[in-house]
Parts: structure tokens; sequence; C-alpha cells
């Protein structure tokens, strides 16, 4: 198995955001676990995102809780447990710094909750009729990697490989560590169609559609960047 664990990559600025965020989904999680299995399964029904709630625009529950539409940005914040909101906290604070370094501090909170919306959509469009709701960061996070793909491809990135008795750790460019990421997510999407979210699991198109909206915006960005650069001459 491999699991990245920092990069060789260092920001200029402190990043203010990324660190917030680990801090708020964190506390987020451990406010619905608290309560106890009730209270966290209430949490999930009523804040993360159920397809078929977005699609009609109303709530299939009864209870109190937010608009559908709210839900693409609550169901965010939440996760299934402990390994989750690790696993993908260790990923933001990792690529986080830097592309926060490259946006400003108030363009990546922009950028990551639209990142979260954008994936939230496209699982939706794959999955209109599932009434399982869909929790995790993962899908702003995987906007977080395509950006970071694009931007800074030749970073390296230092990997923990473990397999039985045998550990090693090494650093390969984040290029392919990223691009066998979302390798992995196209083939097991592909491989998920036509079986649904009903029986729970990893919600695949929302890593994809995060990943390449992340992928496209700061394409866009670094047109505009490159347009406006030459304009001063």
């Amino acid at each position: 198995m491999f699991f990245p664990f920092k990069d060789d990559n260092p920001s200029l600025t402190f990043p203010y955001v990324t660190l917030a965020l680990i801090i708020l989904n964190t506390t987020v999680f451990f406010i619905t676990v608290a309560g106890g299995p009730a209270d966290f399964q209430y949490a999930v029904i009523n804040y993360g995102l159920i397809p078929v709630e977005l699609i009609h625009m109303t709530n299939l529950y009864i209870s109190p809780a937010v608009h559908p539409f709210f839900n693409l940005f609550t169901s965010m914040f939440l996760h299934a447990n402990l390994a989750h909101l690790v696993g993908n906290m260790w990923y933001l604070w990792i690529f986080g710094d830097n592309v926060e370094d490259f946006l400003g501090h108030f363009n990546f909170l922009l950028f990551y909750l639209a990142g979260g919306v954008a994936a939230a959509l496209i699982h939706t469009i794959f999955n209109p009729a599932s009434t399982m709701p869909v929790i995790g960061a993962s899908g702003a996070i995987s906007a977080v990697l395509g950006a970071y793909l694009l931007l800074y491809p030749t970073a390296r990135v230092y990997v923990l490989f473990f397999f039985i008795f045998i550990i090693r750790i090494f650093t390969m460019p984040a290029a392919i560590l990223i691009g066998f990421w979302i390798f992995f997510q196209i083939i097991n999407g592909i491989t998920s169609l036509g079986i649904g979210q009903q029986m729970g699991g990893v919600a695949w198109f929302a890593h994809i559609g995060g990943f390449f909206y992340g992928l496209y915006l700061i394409k866009f960005v670094l047109k505009s960047r490159m347009r406006y650069n030459r304009l001063d001459f």
C-alpha cells in the first residue's frame, strides 16, 4: 500500500485556510459522534447530500434540517469515521498549502467550496435516484489534487510503502502519484456504473468530478494570469 505523507514543495505563505478547514472538519466530526450512533445517523441523513433530494429539491425524510440545496455544502464537512477524516485531512494538509499559496487565502476558500459542490453535482448526475447520503471532503480535496497536478507536476512527494513486513520510503513526482490516483478513481467509477450507491461505499464520480473541476479552473486561472501579464508589456 502507498501512503503519501509530505512533499518537498514549501509554501511562501502560512496556509491559514487549509489549517482552518482541517480544524473545522475535525471539530464537526467529534461533535457528530459525541452524541452516539443515533445522533450521528441524524446528522448524516439530514446534513449529508442525498441525490434524489437534490433532484427534487425536497427533503426525503421529515426533519427540521436544511433545504437540500444547502446539503451541497454541509455534506462536505461530515465524515463517516475517524479513518475517513484522517485520510482526507492528511491529503488536504499535504497538497492544500501550495494551492492556497498560489490562489491566495480567500480565493482558495472559494475554490475549495466550489470543488465540493462540483463533486456533489457530478455524483448526483450519475446517481440521480440514490437515497444514500453522501458525506466527506473528498470531492473538494480532489479539486485540490487536480490543481496541484497542473501547478506542481514535478514536485517530489514522499511516499510510505508497506506490504506485510516490507516498509520503504521513497519519493516520486506529484504527476505520477496523482495521475495514478485519478486513474484508479476512473477505473472504479466505470466499474461501479449500474451498481449504484444504495449499498454505500465510495462516491467515485464525486472524486472524478472534483478533480477535473480543479484541473479546469486552475488552467483557466493560469491562462488569465498569462493574458494579464502580456497586457503589462
